[in-house]
């Protein structure tokens, strides 16, 4: 990195910076590089790392991932102690708290 100094900003003070006119960014030339399709230089410093960070945006997928398309969301109210124990076993508690409901139906009419 010819003669660059490195610093280190945290995101809230990047914001700041960008807030107040501050950023070295070049906006402009940069959406007139994308719209030209010319692609950034390799980090000459790591150029495998440059491929591999392009490979990983490339790959990377925007928003939630598809649903199975057997659901249904619903409104409904639990008491807070059920919710709770369900919970407190981490992520993935309302596919628990399905699984639970599924394994009941199997002994019990839902009427």
């Amino acid at each position: 990195m010819s003669g660059l100094k490195t610093t280190t900003l945290t995101l809230e003070q990047m914001r700041s910076h960008r807030a107040q006119g501050e950023s070295k960014t070049d906006w402009a030339r940069l959406k007139c590089e994308v719209e030209a399709g010319v692609e950034p230089t390799d980090d000459e410093d790591s150029p495998d790392a440059t491929q591999k960070l392009r490979e990983v945006v490339e790959k990377r997928q925007v928003g939630r991932p598809a649903g199975s398309g057997t659901k249904e969301q619903v409104s409904i109210r639990f008491d807070r102690d059920v919710l709770r124990a369900f919970r407190s076993a981490g992520p993935g508690w309302q596919t628990r708290m399905n699984e639970a409901l599924k394994d009941w139906l199997k002994t019990h009419s839902p009427r």
